[in-house]
């Protein structure tokens, strides 16, 4: 019997992409084909040169649809075979294989904000503000969680889904909420994130909301929201002086530009030194500190072993782009130490 394939792409809208899909019948026995759309649709061709080509990359079974349907995330290529600009996932296998000895792993802790009629789920109807932030960050009770219905069936498709669900949690803001993803080596830990960043979007229809990743979401004093990004090598995770190595590495002139620009849209916005936060044009790092660029959990230091969290990336960041830019710095200076 055929099934049903839902074959996303991330577009080319900028300074943010946004994702798209659409279904496909498959015949039953038969591979997942590439396929084509109009990318005069989603900013990444001309009207009189519109093709372009979606191959199927990962694909997992569809939550939603149920039965043999799938969800496939696919890379958009030009009708040359050759990646489209807006293809950031193949610079990331590359530098993925290009380092692969070092087993590079990642967590990512994906930040988010319902909205509904206008404004954050939660804040009052017909303007003003709700208390201010601080009962609301892992909170329980109606007065402090907003959305946790949604929330909760997310979290029972993407586990259906079998992505890499490694948790969840109310946030510091009202109507803010957090997921994470990992651990699992790139490019597939960016595949699984933009899957669930779909099938929240998705599943957000159902109950009226609209899930958001602006990483300012509310102007004044409310936290952002980011995608502070775990990551390790098999020499970090036996050694201390592999992790300070990193560290340092994140912090060598060029390199905190580079991944400033590579971190998401606005990130001036988030990273203002408040709500903790490190200052966007500024590098640090230091143990058990939010308020530093990147924090070396107080474990890691106990244990003299571990992972290292770059707190910068925004909740609108491509983690493609995120990946490979910690791989190709933190590897880099790791297979030079």
């Amino acid at each position: 019997m055929p099934f049903k394939a839902e074959y996303i792409w991330v577009d080319g809208t900028r300074p943010t992409a946004k994702l798209r899909s659409k279904t496909k019948i498959v015949e039953d026995g038969a591979e997942l084909p590439i396929w084509g759309f109009d990318g005069s649709s989603t900013n990444q061709a001309p009207g009189d040169k519109s093709d372009c080509v979606l191959r199927p990359v990962f694909s997992c079974p569809d939550p939603i649809r149920g039965g043999n349907s799938v969800l496939v995330m696919c890379e958009v290529e030009l009708i040359t075979g050759a990646p489209h600009p807006t293809n950031t996932r193949r610079a990331c296998a590359e530098a993925a294989e290009k380092f692969a000895d070092q087993e590079a792993i990642f967590g990512i802790e994906q930040e988010y904000t319902f909205f509904k009629d206008g404004r954050p789920y939660g804040f009052p109807v017909g303007g003003g503000f709700p208390a201010p932030q601080g009962g609301y960050y892992c909170g329980v009770g109606a007065d402090e969680v907003f959305g946790r219905d949604v929330v909760e069936k997310h979290m029972d498709l993407c586990l259906q889904a079998g992505l890499h669900l490694s948790g969840i949690n109310a946030e510091v803001m009202p109507g803010q909420w957090e997921f994470q993803i990992g651990p699992v080596a790139a490019p597939q830990v960016a595949d699984e994130l933009w899957v669930a960043r779909w099938l929240l979007y998705r599943i957000a229809e159902d109950f009226d909301v609209s899930a958001m990743l602006d990483p300012k979401p509310v102007k004044g004093d409310w936290n952002g929201a980011g995608a502070h990004t775990n990551f390790s090598t098999n020499a970090m995770r036996d050694n201390y002086d592999a992790i300070i190595t990193a560290c340092d590495a994140l912090g060598k002139d060029g390199k905190v530009a580079e991944h400033i620009a590579g971190y998401g849209a606005g990130i001036e916005h988030r990273l203002t030194g408040m709500h903790e936060t490190a200052p966007w044009s500024e590098y640090s790092y230091g143990v058990s500190d939010r308020g530093a660029s990147v924090r070396i959990p107080w474990q890691v230091e106990r244990d003299g072993k571990g992972y290292i969290e770059d707190r910068r990336p925004n909740a609108n960041c491509d983690p493609y782009v995120v990946t490979r830019l910690l791989i190709n710095t933190c590897c880099s200076a790791l297979a030079n130490a």
